[in-house]
């Protein structure tokens, strides 16, 4: 059964500059922060938003939003659940962009990568 078919979930948005995650219907016009007037990134269903004051877990969240990457568990349809990786620390996201620089891979399709080494 279709998860996403017949109920339309709220997505998580995050606003990287102000440290804060949000949780709206999705819409065309887009959401801004309320803080500090910026567009939010839309993160995902499946998004945790860090604690305000780890900055160093935000950096990684600007990193992986930046890349146009977001936090999804659910396959689009929501039938199967096939978690997708994204890093967690800046060591795994500072690995991912060295291989991307000397193989020339683009850093999104690292990102989400459990292994950057692996080939696809």
């Amino acid at each position: 059964m279709c998860t996403y078919a017949f109920v339309h979930y709220k997505l998580h948005y995050a606003c990287v500059s102000c440290r804060i995650g949000f949780k709206r219907h999705p819409r065309d016009a887009g959401h801004t922060c309320p803080r500090c007037a910026a567009p939010l990134l839309c993160a995902g269903h499946d998004f945790a938003a860090p604690r305000r004051s780890d900055r160093k877990a935000w950096s990684v969240v600007a990193v992986v939003l930046g890349a146009g990457l977001r936090y999804e568990g659910f396959e689009p349809c929501g039938c199967g659940r096939d978690p997708k990786f994204r890093p967690r620390t800046r060591a795994q996201v500072r690995a991912r962009r060295v291989i991307a620089a000397r193989t020339g891979v683009p850093l999104a399709e690292l990102l989400g990568r459990a292994d950057p080494l692996e080939p696809r």
